[in-house]
């Protein structure tokens, strides 16, 4: 046992027992000046005390517990995660030994919080997404709000599509790849000088200092992903006033963050656009019946970007299928999330486990197709498969993601993926949902909470949902 100082917790139990500080030491055999000192906390609790409090006053010893001030420290660091004023861990550690009540009071409170917080969403996905405001949700993250900003585009910025699309066909005319091309117009037109790290890296994909004029690019990239990063770099000298226009009317309010991360969405959504460029990638899509590795071989990208600038063909007069595009950890953090269409997650009920871009991690490099139908009927395509980050080395962490790309059934056909499928069957889908807080079957195996929603119906013969023990 560690030198614990627990003052508070003996000052409590001594008022609780209505003992003065000398009959509570003369209870535990100890003299009134030792006890003085243990409840200052200018000296430790010692085993030897504790044997003491528990046989003579039948205190159980968990109360003193390290394990358990540890699983109330782990919850007052999430629950004060988002706190106006930070909250050190001394601090926290020290509410856990002295003031643990305090401490399991404050938990409690975030948990009763994030209820209703879910509830709230709940009545927000039912009335729909615009009435989140009006109920209280919580100020979505700058992330959040470049996510709505594409939404209410439809993942769509024609401005930008028709200025890379003609930028494009100026390289086809010159012939030959597109990343020395691009390498050329940064220095002719702009002065830039692009360069690759070393062997060590620069601790991500891009890094610019316009001070010096220079672009460098990680050595992990493969020649499109160059061409790519050097197309992001390229938006930004010369779609700045694009890129300002677009993002001047958006809600972001005085959300700085929010605004510059709408700016790189924006400078990659360009950059995307001059590699694949609209009406050339729209035909072969079609052509291809939407065969992604086709589709990747065909451009030179890689099976992200393939599918990604698919989710984006929504212009006027000439779209393409509208698509929802994911990505998603082995966690279930969905880092990217883009959709022409209604297809929505849940914020705080998580993702459904039944869904094929979780399947896909344990099949890594196979396309998984999947119909799925939502809770209201709605029923998806979906194609799903594994990517991977390049190797940083021995020892260093590969990143693998899931890809997801979807579209509605009535689409289906167009895709070749859908070969093999029984599209008239509803039976045949599998059941997804939202996320089990804001799921309202009742009859999912895969179920991890009760729905929010309804309250939850307890029974000794017959529960709808067990919380913990055997299954």
């Amino acid at each position: 046992m560690k030198k614990s100082f627990m003052g508070v917790r003996l000052r409590k139990l001594r008022a609780e027992r209505g003992l003065s500080q000398i009959a509570m030491a003369q209870a535990l055999g100890l003299s009134p000046s030792y006890l003085n000192q243990l409840e200052q906390n200018q000296r430790p609790l010692t085993v030897a005390v504790l044997l003491r409090l528990n046989r003579t006053l039948g205190v159980d010893i968990q109360a003193f517990s390290e394990d358990d001030e540890a699983r109330l420290v782990a919850g007052l660091r999430e629950a004060l995660a988002d706190a106006a004023e930070p909250v050190s861990l001394p601090e926290m550690q020290e509410v856990a030994a002295q003031m643990p009540a305090l401490g399991r009071a404050l938990v409690a409170l975030h948990r009763r919080q994030l209820d209703l917080q879910a509830q709230l969403e709940t009545m927000a996905l039912r009335l729909g997404d615009d009435r989140s405001s009006e109920l209280g949700l919580p100020r979505a993250t700058p992330f959040e709000a470049v996510r709505d900003f594409f939404f209410s585009h439809k993942n769509h910025f024609d401005p930008l599509d028709r200025a890379a699309e003609s930028l494009a066909a100026q390289t086809r005319a010159r012939g030959g790849a597109m990343a020395p091309w691009l390498a050329q117009r940064l220095r002719e037109r702009h002065d830039v000088r692009v360069t690759q790290a070393d062997a060590t890296g620069i601790g991500g994909k891009r890094q610019y200092d316009a001070a010096s004029r220079t672009l460098t690019l990680s050595p992990l990239l493969a020649p499109a992903q160059q061409a790519f990063q050097m197309a992001t770099q390229l938006a930004f000298l010369e779609m700045d006033e694009t890129l300002s226009a677009l993002t001047a009317d958006a809600p972001f309010d005085a959300d700085a963050p929010a605004r510059r991360l709408a700016r790189i969405g924006l400078a990659n959504y360009f950059a995307g656009a001059l590699l694949l460029p609209y009406g050339e990638y729209l035909e072969a899509a079609e052509r291809l019946r939407h065969d992604i590795d086709l589709l990747a071989l065909r451009f030179g990208v890689g099976f992200e970007t393939a599918c990604h600038r698919l989710s984006t063909l929504q212009r006027p007069g000439a779209p393409g299928v509208p698509f929802f595009f994911v990505r998603v950890d082995r966690a279930g953090n969905i880092s990217k999330r883009q959709s022409a269409t209604h297809f929505h997650f849940s914020r705080t009920g998580g993702t459904c486990p039944l869904w094929a871009v979780y399947e896909a991690f344990s099949q890594p490099g196979r396309i998984l197709p999947q119909l799925a139908r939502m809770p209201d009927g709605r029923t998806s395509l979906w194609v799903a498969r594994t990517v991977a980050g390049g190797s940083r080395g021995w020892g260093a962490p590969r990143q693998t993601f899931a890809i997801g790309l979807g579209c509605d059934i009535r689409h289906a056909p167009r895709l070749v993926y859908a070969d093999g499928l029984d599209l008239q069957d509803p039976a045949r889908a599998t059941p997804i949902g939202m996320g089990c807080k804001v799921c309202e079957r009742r009859d999912c195996a895969q179920r991890a909470f009760p729905f929010v929603g309804q309250p939850l119906k307890v029974d000794e013969q017959r529960t709808e949902f067990i919380p913990y023990g055997c299954s």
